[in-house]
């Protein structure tokens, strides 16, 4: 156990490549905790190096990746000199089985591990990766992957991740680690796992690691009772997360219920009770609409070690948002022209979705073909011959119900596996010349940004910082980081 100061501001792990090496690695530069979000990062990597590798960054950490011979093959499969010609498709990824196999593990474990030791380069900060709980096979060897870079800390969301503190326990000493997956149709008392073995990947000995600080990201009371007195394993923290914060928000309690806009309603059951989660006696950071050094203050008075902010390091310089989004936001943005929507149809987990709309967006979805070619949130069940199949709600409706879905299950579905990709400039080209179409996500406070940007047409993730703590805000820094100094 050593002393560690947590953080006042953890930067939310956002999309698939919005928090990526570059905006954590600003971040941790100057004090905070930088984190880098964990999904679809075997795509990224891949499609990265199909576009050449600009500035050779992703060779430059595969290259120290302890598997030599997973980076040797990642690159000859993979990796295009001077990048795709343009239209050309990015050649894909196999959708995930069952059971990965060893090659697939060790895809997840490199990219991982690439985007981390980016984030980590040249400082001495902290840097954390965010996962979600509902994509469930790839996050062991995902986590394992990070932890072989270092990784400071794993944030998990968008379910309960209650085996995960055992299985990091299990992970840092390279034994076998298991968590939940989530199959319709199992035989009552029946249940099927994810597995992952790091021996499986190792000849030699493998380096010694150093267990990361895991903090869960919860939306209620009961959750946070169950990580902290059922999950087996150590919790260093939580993060709460309100209805008002970016990407997937946990559904409302009781019987669902929409506004004149088609958005979910919230109400006092879905409110935390902040002093409950204190009795607790772990750390915490107040998420969704707490972005501004008010929101900071308020925090710090209800107990909270600090805040974690995403809508404003989302559109900052050093984010993966395709520049050309950013800029076109934020112009209309500084228009009062952006507007965000919490669709409670678009994703096909079920949760609600935020949506940005802006006036310079023109994008059509009704035109889109449906295709489902990455899957990364497909949903699993289970034949009756026993064997287990996907199907996703935004797939070619055809299709799904074919595999036993609902057809208004489909309906106004977007595919939110290839328009993350889109957003950060990664889109798939399409055979008639169509590159897929993007689905910003951000969180409430974006309609406010305006008044933050002032003039400006573009800012950088230290400016972020000093806005948050600077004000009425600045007094109270060393106070803040007393308050989150803890023995971990």
């Amino acid at each position: 156990m050593q002393s560690v100061t947590l953080p006042v501001i953890i930067q939310g792990g956002m999309g698939a490549g919005v928090s990526d090496w570059r905006l954590a690695n600003a971040v941790s530069r100057h004090g905070q905790l930088g984190v880098v979000s964990g999904t679809a990062l075997d795509t990224i990597l891949v499609r990265r190096l199909q576009d050449g590798d600009e500035g050779g960054h992703m060779r430059r950490a595969m290259a120290q990746f302890p598997l030599p011979e997973v980076t040797a093959r990642i690159l000859k499969r993979h990796f295009h000199e001077g990048g795709r010609a343009e239209g050309t498709p990015y050649i894909a990824l196999p959708l995930y089985k069952a059971q990965l196999s060893a090659e697939r593990e060790q895809l997840l474990m490199l990219s991982a591990f690439v985007e981390v030791y980016l984030a980590k380069e040249g400082h001495d900060g902290m840097v954390g990766i965010n996962l979600l709980t509902k994509i469930q096979q790839p996050n062991l060897a995902t986590i394992y992957g990070a932890m072989l870079a270092g990784v400071d800390a794993v944030l998990m969301g968008a379910g309960i991740p209650r085996e995960f503190p055992v299985a990091i326990d299990a992970l840092v000493e390279h034994r076998l680690a298991t968590s939940a997956f989530d199959v319709e149709g199992m035989p009552a008392g029946e249940t099927a796992h994810v597995v992952f073995d790091p021996a499986a990947h190792w000849q030699g000995q493998p380096p010694a690691l150093r267990r990361p600080m895991f903090f869960p990201i919860i939306a209620s009371n009961s959750l946070a009772t169950v990580m902290a007195r059922k999950a087996g394993g150590r919790i260093d923290g939580f993060i709460i997360e309100g209805p008002t914060a970016g990407g997937h928000n946990a559904p409302p309690r009781g019987q669902p219920q929409l506004n004149d806009r088609g958005e979910p309603i919230y109400g006092p059951r879905d409110e935390v009770d902040l002093a409950k989660i204190a009795e607790l006696g772990l750390p915490f950071w107040l998420a969704g609409g707490k972005g501004s050094p008010e929101g900071l203050r308020q925090a710090l008075d209800a107990g909270a070690a600090g805040i974690q902010v995403g809508t404003l390091f989302a559109y900052c310089e050093e984010s993966g948002f395709a520049a050309h989004f950013k800029s076109s936001v934020l112009s209309s943005a500084s228009r009062d022209a952006v507007d965000v929507l919490t669709d409670p149809r678009a994703s096909p987990t079920g949760f609600p979705f935020k949506v940005v709309r802006w006036d310079e967006d023109t994008t059509d979805w009704s035109t889109r073909e449906r295709v489902c070619d990455l899957g990364y949130l497909r949903s699993a069940y289970r034949r009756p011959d026993g064997t287990i199949r996907y199907r996703c709600a935004s797939e070619p409706i055809n299709t799904y119900v074919a595999k036993g879905g609902k057809v208004e299950e489909t309906e106004g579905r977007k595919c939110l596996c290839n328009a993350l990709m889109a957003n950060v400039g990664l889109g798939q080209a399409r055979e008639d010349g169509r590159v897929e179409p993007p689905l910003l996500t951000s969180g409430d406070d974006l309609k406010q940004i305006g008044a933050y940007l002032n003039g400006r047409a573009s800012y950088s993730a230290a400016d972020v910082i000093a806005y948050l703590i600077d004000g009425d805000a600045a007094g109270e820094q060393a106070d803040c980081a007393a308050v989150a100094e803890e023995v971990l």
